[in-house]
C-alpha cells in the first residue's frame, strides 16, 4: 500500500523529501554490555497491559494508582507497638481475674442470683451462671485490649489490605496462629481427665479461657457423667475435640471472609476453564476490536497472526491504529488499506524510508500512549502520595506547551532529556504521528545516522543534504524576516524591522530579476553596498514590468551608509556564512534541493549538527535561523494533524524576543519545542520573565545557581502549607514538694521542667526557594513541572532520572 493513499500529508508525496545518492556508510557496532538487558513483554503482553489514567507526567503503563495519604493514619512502630501493650495488659488482667487476685470479683453476678448458690455446696445451675459471667468478662477485656491496641487496623494492614494471593496467605497465617491459640488455651486434658483422676475425684484442671467451661455446663450432666470411670473420661474427650473442631472453623471461617479466599478459589477454577477453552476473537486489544466492530475481521485475523508469529512490533502496530485512524476521517481509503494489510501484513502502511524500528533505543517507550519514561518519582515527603515511586513520562500533550530545561555541563539534559524526547517522537514519526527536528553539536549522541531520514551537517563535505536558507518560503518579505531574525535578532543595537525591510529590499527586487533568492556571497556584496553587484541587479529589472522593485532598490542605496542603517551589521552577518568551509552550501541555484522546514506535513526525522566547535558564531547564527523557520513552518502548516517537534540541544543564543514571541504561538498548530541552557543568565535580562511564562513545561537540573533557583520558584508560585510550631515554657511550681521534685528531675536530666506548647497553622510558602533548587537536588536528579495544552497541571517535583 502506498503511503499516500494511507499514510501522506494532503498534496504531498514520499518523493518530495531529498534522499541521498547511496545509503551512508554504517557507524561501528557499539560495545557488548557488561549484563544482558532484562527481557521486555511481548507484543501481546504489551498490548493487554492496562493504562490507568493519570494526571500529566505520570508512566501510565501498567500503573496502579495509589490513594491517597491519610494524615490520622497511625505509623506502623506505633502501632505494632499499641497491640503488643494492649495484649500484655489484658493477659494481666484476665491473669488476676482468674486467680481470684480481683476482690470483690463477684459483686454483680450475686446481686442478681439467690444467696443459697454461693454457699459450700454449689448447684450446677450456680456453675452455669458463673461460666457465663466468667465468659462475659473474659469477652469484655479482649474488646477493651481489641480497641486500645487499635488490633482490627493491625489486622488490616498487615493482612488485608494487599492484593491477591497476598492477602489469603496472609489471613490464612492469621487464621492458623488464632486456631492455634484457641486449641492450648483449652487443651484435651482440662477437659477430658483420665480415668484413675476421675475415679478418684479429683478437680480438673482449670482451662486458661471460660468458654469452654461456658460450653460444658451448657451440656445435660447425664450425656457426660453417666457411666464409669473410663466412659465418663471418653465422653469428656468426645466433647473437647468436638468443641475445639467448632471453634477453629468459626475462626477460620470468618478470616476467610476477610482474606477472600473463596473468591480465590472460584477465579482459580474459572482460570483453568479459561486456560481449557480459548478466548474468542476481538475480547482483548490485541484482537483489534475496532477493526472487528467495523466488519473487517478477516484483516483483524492477518493482524492477530502476524503478532502470534513474532512479525509485529509496536511501531507496527501503532502505525497500522494510525493508519486505520485516516481511514475513518477518509472512508475512501478503506479498499487500499484492507488491501495493503491482507497483502503485507505487519509491513502494510510503512513509513516512507522504509523503516519499521529505530536502530537502537535508549529509553523506554510506550508507542499507544506517546509516552516516554525520564525518570521515577522518589519516595519522599515532597512528592505527594499519588506518584511516589510511580515513573516521571512526557508525551506531546506536554510537549506541546513547550520545555525549558536547564543546568548546567555534566547534568544530564542530553542524555536524560533531549534524547529519551528526539528517540520517542522519532519512534511515533516512523507510526505516521508526528514529525521531529533535532538541533545539536556536530558529534552529540542523538542517535546513529541510520536513525533520521535527514542529516543535514553544515561544513561537513561529506552531508548528504543541503539547508534552506530561506525556509522554503517564496515570499520575499517573510524570507526577509526569517533572516533578520537570525542574522539581527540578538543584536540589541538593531530593530529587527528594520532589519527586515533592508534585507526585503534586496531579496524582492533579485528575485524578480533571477527567479530566485541570491546565494551566501551575492547576498554579502548586496549588504555591503557593493556598487557593481547593485548595478548589475538593476541593469537585469525592467523598468516597466519591475518599477515597485526599482523603487525599493533606490530606497536601499539611498540607505546605505546613513547613520542607523542595518546593511552593514548584517553583511558582517552573513560573512559568517561566506567562509571557505560553508563552500557548497545553502545553494539557491537549483543544482541542489536543499531540505526546508516547510516539509513538516511529512512524518520526517531530522537531525542537524551545527559546526558549533569549528564555527561558534555560525552555529549560533544556524540555530536562531532553524528556530525561527521551525515556528514558521509549525504555524503556517495546512495539516496539523501530525505533531511537530523541534528539540534545540543548546539554544543559548537562540532565545530572542522574536522566538519567544514564536513559541508561544506553537500551542495552537500541535507543536512543540524543547530549549535546553546552562542558565538563564546566558539569555538576556529583559527575556527571563517572558521565556518561563512562554513555556509550559520547566526542568530544573541539579546544580543550577540561586539566581535561576529564584526565577524558578517566582515561575512556580507559591502553596498552602501546614505547620507546626512547638513552643516550650518553664513549669514553676507554688507546692513545695512539687517544687523538691522539679529541682531533683532538674539535678539528674540537667533541664529544667518545661511544658509544650504546640500551634498547627496553615502558611503560604514557595513551593520550591531558590535556596532549595540550588543545594537540595540530588545529583542525577531535576524537578519538573508540567502544562499541558489542554490546561492540565502538575505541580514541581523532583525526579529521579537514572530510575
Amino acid at each position: 500500500m502506498d503511503t499516500e493513499g494511507t499514510y501522506d500529508a494532503r498534496g504531498t508525496r514520499s518523493g518530495s523529501v531529498p534522499r541521498p545518492a547511496g545509503p551512508p556508510p554504517r557507524p561501528a557496532l557499539p560495545p557488548r554490555p557488561a549484563e544482558a538487558p532484562a527481557a521486555a513483554p511481548s507484543l501481546g503482553d504489551w498490548l493487554r497491559t492496562p493504562r490507568a489514567p493519570a494526571e500529566p507526567g505520570l508512566w501510565r503503563f501498567g500503573h496502579t494508582p495509589r490513594p491517597d495519604a491519610d494524615p490520622d493514619r497511625v505509623p506502623n512502630r506505633a502501632l505494632i507497638g499499641g497491640a503488643v501493650v494492649a495484649l500484655l495488659a489484658a493477659s494481666l488482667v484476665w491473669s488476676l481475674w482468674r486467680n481470684g487476685y480481683v476482690p470483690h470479683s463477684r459483686v454483680l453476678l450475686e446481686l442478681v442470683t439467690p444467696a443459697d448458690w454461693w454457699g459450700l455446696e454449689r448447684p450446677a445451675a450456680a456453675t452455669t451462671a458463673l461460666a457465663v459471667y466468667n465468659s462475659l468478662v473474659a469477652v469484655l477485656v479482649l474488646y477493651t485490649a481489641g480497641r486500645l491496641g487499635n488490633w482490627r487496623e493491625v489486622f488490616r494492614r498487615y493482612a488485608v489490605d494487599h492484593p491477591q494471593p497476598s492477602r489469603a496467605l496472609r489471613t490464612a497465617l492469621v487464621g492458623a496462629v488464632l486456631a492455634w491459640c484457641f486449641v492450648q488455651a483449652d487443651s484435651l486434658k482440662d477437659y477430658a481427665p483420665s480415668a484413675a483422676a476421675v475415679q478418684a475425684g479429683s478437680p480438673p484442671p482449670r482451662p486458661l479461657l471460660p468458654f469452654g467451661d461456658l460450653a460444658l455446663s451448657l451440656m445435660p450432666h447425664d450425656w457426660l457423667y453417666n457411666g464409669t470411670g473410663e466412659e465418663v473420661a471418653n465422653h469428656l474427650r468426645a466433647f473437647a475435640t468436638w468443641y475445639h473442631l467448632l471453634g477453629a472453623a468459626v475462626i477460620l471461617w470468618l478470616t476467610a471472609r476477610a482474606g477472600g479466599w473463596f473468591t480465590v478459589l472460584r477465579d482459580l477454577r474459572a482460570g483453568t476453564r479459561v486456560a481449557a477453552v480459548p478466548s474468542g476473537p476481538g475480547e482483548t486489544p490485541a484482537d483489534w476490536p475496532r477493526l472487528r466492530a467495523a466488519g473487517l475481521g478477516g484483516v483483524a485475523d492477518r493482524l492477530v497472526a502476524e503478532e502470534r508469529s513474532g512479525r509485529m512490533n509496536d511501531v507496527d502496530c501503532v502505525r497500522i491504529r494510525r493508519a486505520w485512524t485516516t481511514v475513518q476521517a477518509d472512508p475512501s481509503r478503506l479498499t487500499a488499506f484492507t488491501d495493503a494489510v491482507a497483502g503485507q501484513g505487519a509491513r502494510a502502511c510503512l513509513h516512507p524510508s522504509g523503516d519499521r524500528d529505530l536502530p537502537a533505543r535508549a529509553a523506554t517507550h510506550d508507542l499507544l500512549t506517546s509516552q516516554v519514561r525520564i525518570g521515577r518519582y522518589p519516595d519522599t515527603d515532597r512528592t505527594p502520595a499519588t506518584r511516589r515511586g510511580a515513573g516521571a513520562a512526557v508525551e506531546p500533550a506536554a510537549l506541546g506547551s513547550s520545555l525549558l530545561a536547564i543546568g548546567p555541563f555534566g547534568a544530564g539534559k542530553t542524555r536524560h532529556l533531549v534524547r529519551p524526547v528526539v528517540e520517542s517522537l522519532a519512534l511515533q514519526a516512523l507510526a505516521g504521528k508526528a514529525a521531529v527536528v533535532a538541533v545539536c553539536a556536530a558529534g552529540t549522541p542523538l542517535g546513529a545516522d541510520d536513525g533520521y531520514d535527514v542529516v543535514i551537517k553544515p561544513g561537513d563535505p561529506a552531508s548528504a543534504y543541503d539547508l534552506d536558507l530561506y525556509g522554503g518560503t517564496l515570499d520575499p518579505d517573510e524570507a526577509a524576516v526569517l533572516l533578520a531574525e537570525a542574522f539581527a535578532g540578538d543584536l540589541a543595537e538593531i530593530d529587527a524591522r528594520r532589519a527586515a525591510t533592508a534585507l526585503a529590499q534586496l531579496l524582492g527586487p533579485y528575485r524578480a530579476a533571477h527567479g530566485r533568492f541570491p546565494s551566501v556571497p551575492v547576498l554579502r556584496e548586496l549588504l555591503d553596498g557593493s556598487p557593481g553587484a547593485t548595478e548589475d541587479l538593476r541593469g537585469r529589472l525592467d523598468a516597466e514590468a519591475h518599477r515597485a522593485q526599482l523603487r525599493e532598490l533606490d530606497a536601499r542605496e539611498r540607505q546605505s551608509g546613513t547613520p542607523g542603517d542595518p546593511g552593514l551589521a548584517l553583511a558582517a552577518r552573513v560573512a559568517v556564512l561566506d567562509r571557505p568551509a560553508f563552500e557548497g552550501f545553502f545553494d539557491t541555484t537549483g543544482e541542489t534541493r536543499p531540505f526546508s522546514l516547510r516539509a513538516l506535513e511529512h512524518p520526517l526525522r531530522v537531525r542537524i549538527d551545527v559546526p558549533e566547535r569549528a564555527h561558534p558564531e555560525a552555529a549560533h547564527l544556524l540555530t536562531r535561523l532553524i528556530l525561527a523557520q521551525f515556528t514558521a513552518g509549525a504555524t503556517a502548516r495546512g495539516d496539523r494533524s501530525l505533531f511537530a517537534f523541534l528539540a534545540l540541544d543548546d539554544a543559548t543564543h537562540a532565545i530572542t524576543a522574536e522566538s519567544v514571541r514564536a513559541v508561544q504561538r506553537l500551542r495552537n498548530a500541535n507543536a512543540g519545542v524543547l530549549l535546553t541552557l546552562r542558565a538563564l543568565g546566558d539569555v538576556p535580562e529583559h527575556l527571563h520573565t517572558s521565556l518561563l511564562g512562554s513555556v509550559g513545561c520547566h526542568m530544573a537540573f541539579s546544580g543550577v545557581t540561586t539566581w535561576d533557583g529564584r526565577l524558578f520558584a517566582q515561575a512556580w508560585g507559591t502553596e498552602w502549607v501546614e505547620t507546626t510550631e512547638v513552643a516550650k515554657h518553664t513549669v514553676f511550681a507554688d507546692q513545695p514538694l512539687t517544687r523538691a521534685i522539679h529541682a531533683l528531675r532538674k539535678l539528674v536530666t540537667g533541664k529544667a521542667v518545661t511544658t509544650d506548647a504546640v500551634t498547627v497553622r496553615k502558611v503560604e510558602r514557595e513551593r520550591w526557594s531558590a535556596s532549595e533548587l540550588a543545594h537540595q537536588v540530588p545529583a542525577g536528579h531535576a524537578v519538573l513541572s508540567l502544562t499541558t495544552v489542554k490546561g492540565e497541571h502538575a505541580p514541581p517535583l523532583l525526579v529521579d532520572l537514572r530510575g
